[in-house]
């Protein structure tokens, strides 16, 4: 497995992704779109509606604590979405690389402690590459967005790879830029040396911090 997951970070350096034609694929691909998707770690566009929900705490945030969750969370089928691109492979490979402290995930809980949603992503030097996300509950995967947004800016991460952009992540400021810009980009910003957040709950400081500093309509 080590060899697969060193050849899995090796491709992300490179600046390509893996993705399966659908979860009943037994293989997968790896993927250099023409351009980028990209979001913006500070300076997030957070509308109003959600700035306002956030500020009342519907969901405990925390990070690592349930990776498994939430990778088979983002596979499953909705009425939005009739099928995925994350097959067996490429749930062992992501479930290894975050044993091996690579990948990450942020967690919605309800007041219940039920998983409502999150997302994950792996983290290579200043670098964090979004995977995937998933909603059970209320904007349950845009509040754990702006939490990762906070984490990301407060350890020193300057850019934040969404690969595509869809009408979902246009809404906090998404943009594309060539392939070969976001190569160039990543591989400087990639040696870089920057921690990602222990595992645990996100203190409330944090993203209130990180709201105060971001400028709204």
């Amino acid at each position: 497995m080590q060899e697969i997951i060193d050849a899995v970070l090796n491709a992300y350096r490179d600046g390509a992704f893996p993705m399966a034609d659908s979860a009943e694929d037994e293989s997968f691909a790896f993927y250099k779109p023409y351009k980028r998707g990209l979001l913006p770690v500070s300076g997030l566009h957070i509308p109003s509606k959600l700035l306002k929900e956030l500020r009342a705490r519907p969901y405990r945030v925390t990070v690592d604590l349930a990776f498994e969750a939430v990778i088979d969370g983002c596979a499953m089928t909705t009425e939005k979405r009739d099928k995925t691109w994350i097959n067996r492979p490429i749930r062992d490979i992501f479930i290894a690389l975050h044993h091996a402290g690579h990948a990450h995930s942020i967690e919605c809980w309800t007041k219940d402690d039920k998983l409502a949603g999150g997302l994950y992503g792996l983290a290579i030097g200043a670098v964090f590459c979004g995977e995937s996300m998933f909603s059970s509950g209320k904007n349950a995967s845009k509040i754990a967005l702006v939490h990762l947004c906070a984490l990301l800016l407060k350890n020193g991460y300057t850019v934040l790879d969404t690969q595509f952009i869809n009408p979902h992540l246009l809404q906090f400021g998404a943009y594309e830029i060539n392939q070969t810009d976001y190569e160039t980009l990543s591989a400087a910003e990639m040696k870089k040396h920057r921690p990602f957040a222990p595992s645990g709950e996100v203190t409330d400081s944090i993203v209130s911090d990180y709201l105060a500093a971001q400028t709204q309509p």
